[in-house]
């Protein structure tokens, strides 16, 4: 007699491989879309909270250069080359942050991070419609990631770089992904505004003719860009300036400069050791060239970002190459990662279109883990960068004291204030502030009490380095109760606040005989020929007198 046992009802967690397919491909895609959105929403609130003051010489550089002392824009100057570059359209963008917006350089951190998500859009918009959702999806998670990276904190730290250099990378990729629809003038078009950028859209259109040839277009559709980049870089190397700019070697230095190009492409996978991205670029080339050799219309964009990036990164190690950087190597440096992340974007959808056989879990598992691992490596590179650019924040009091030697020494271009002033920009308008909750320049503060010098780490106390001088970085540090005071102010013989600067820098700008605390350092500005009183702390509307240091 034959007996069965009945059928177990599954549970729960022992669903029916297909139940669990259809819960997978209801709920998996929006899980991945959710997961995209992560690192653009973590970019999004760096940029917001970044500081409003533009700390870098570029800016206030080519401000000074486009715009006379009434704030004027000098459009003949806005065609001018910034080092070695053209840089029409990031000169119109300071411009217009300085007029209409007030100088706020969160206005052009945000623009970057927008300008980002239009890359991964893009890279998006290029993966072939007969892939199934879930790896479209997947593909999207990867390139968000990647590029959003915590490498590319510089990038949202200050508009500067961001306006600087991803204007142009994005007009390439949106270019690139027109041509592999076969839109060819409206890839020439952006191509054209790329050029107008910066010098790294230079190399677009070749790469837009080797699109036209992997599609098998017509004869002229790959002879006019070819024929357009010979008369762009031609006109370029004929018209730009012959001074050697900075962070360039004239030298030969051929392994150098293969090593940064290795870098420059392995960058996601090393915060400052070189060795580790060029490892990690050779590995990348390696690993394209294997993934690539199937090239057809379905791939020919993503072969066209892999050659874009090649060229980006033969472009750094040609133009930029020199020891002189944290890491030893210009492929490290934070605004150059975006070539690595594009470079091993392509290499993620080069995998899922010409591998279709390779399993679901593996390649999601591996794209998660590529994601979250860059970004963890990425972190010190961050925080690296946050603790360079917060004492360079002390400009917006030297130019609203007028510091001429501190501004030279923050390497901000005095000539440009007048027109700053004029246009209201920051720190010409109402939003500065010395962040004391009630005390500014002009402000008479109450006579402050000396800080005892106790032993006990909660004790009221601090020091000053620096004699008491203007027209110098004062630094010192102070805490209060244990805690950071709100704000530092130097205030005259009469209590008239005439300067003030930043609390809660780096314990090494503080330069005192005595340690100082992590987080208690701080640095202040008055003006030139200043006849100064003091440097007091202030906490909760209290003020100490600081002790000069003997």
């Amino acid at each position: 007699m034959n007996q069965y046992a009945p059928a177990r009802r599954a549970t729960t967690d022992e669903l029916p491989r297909p139940t669990q397919h259809r819960l997978w491909r209801r709920t998996g895609p929006v899980a991945l879309w959710l997961f995209a959105i992560v690192p653009f929403g973590l970019a999004l609130v760096a940029a917001a909270r970044a500081p409003k003051m533009h700390v870098l010489l570029d800016y206030w550089h080519v401000l000074a250069k486009i715009t006379d002392d009434n704030g004027d824009l000098l459009f003949g100057q806005v065609f001018t080359y910034h080092l070695d570059q053209p840089f029409v359209l990031p000169s119109l963008l300071f411009w217009a942050d300085a007029a209409w917006f007030g100088g706020d350089n969160r206005i052009l951190t945000g623009l970057t991070v927008l300008l980002m998500a239009g890359i991964v859009a893009c890279l998006y918009s290029m993966l072939p419609e007969s892939l199934s959702t879930t790896k479209k999806s997947i593909a999207l998670a990867g390139f968000s990631w990647l590029l959003f990276s915590s490498h590319a904190t510089e990038l949202w730290l200050q508009g500067t770089n961001g306006i600087s250099w991803i204007p142009a990378v994005f007009f390439c990729v949106l270019a690139i992904a027109c041509a592999h629809r076969g839109l060819s003038w409206a890839a020439g078009t952006a191509a054209a505004l790329g050029c107008l950028s910066f010098g790294a859209a230079l190399p677009i259109w070749f790469v837009l003719a080797l699109i036209a040839w992997l599609r098998k277009d017509s004869r002229l559709r790959v002879l006019i860009p070819g024929a357009i980049g010979v008369l762009v870089v031609a006109a370029w190397f004929l018209t730009k300036p012959s001074d050697q700019q900075s962070l360039a070697t004239s030298s030969f230095d051929l392994d150098g400069r293969l090593s940064v190009f290795a870098a420059t492409l392995g960058g996601l996978w090393s915060a400052d050791v070189a060795v580790v991205a060029v490892i990690a670029g050779g590995i990348t080339i390696a690993a394209l060239v294997h993934l690539g050799r199937v090239a057809n219309p379905r791939t020919s964009g993503w072969i066209a970002i892999v050659a874009y990036s090649v060229l980006l990164a033969g472009m750094v190690a040609l133009g930029r190459t020199t020891n002189q950087v944290p890491g030893g190597n210009v492929g490290l440096i934070s605004r150059y990662v975006i070539v690595g992340a594009l470079a091993t974007s392509a290499l993620l959808a080069l995998a899922i279109i010409n591998r279709p056989q390779w399993p679901l879990r593996p390649l999601f598992i591996a794209t998660v883990t590529v994601a979250l691992v860059t970004h963890a490596i990425g972190g010190t590179k961050a925080e690296r960068v946050r603790h360079d650019y917060g004492p360079l924040n002390l400009a917006a009091v030297a130019l609203r004291v007028d510091a001429p030697t501190v501004l030279d020494t923050l390497h901000i271009q005095r000539a440009a204030a007048p027109a700053a002033r004029s246009l209201r920009a920051y720190p010409f308008n109402g939003t500065f502030t010395l962040g004391c909750k009630g005390p500014e320049l002009g402000s008479h503060v109450p006579v402050a009490a000396p800080l005892p010098r106790g032993t006990d780490p909660g004790d009221t106390r601090g020091e000053t380095s620096t004699s008491l001088t203007g027209d110098i970085i004062l630094s010192g540090w102070a805490t209060i109760g244990g805690t950071r005071p709100d704000c530092v102010l130097v205030v005259d013989q009469n209590e008239i606040v005439i300067g003030g600067g930043l609390i809660g820098l780096p314990s090494t700008v503080a330069k005192t005989k005595t340690a100082a605390p992590d987080g208690m350092a701080w640095q202040a500005i008055a003006p030139a020929n200043a006849t100064i009183g003091g440097v007091i702390a202030v906490k909760n509307g209290s003020s100490y007198r600081l002790q000069a240091q003997n």
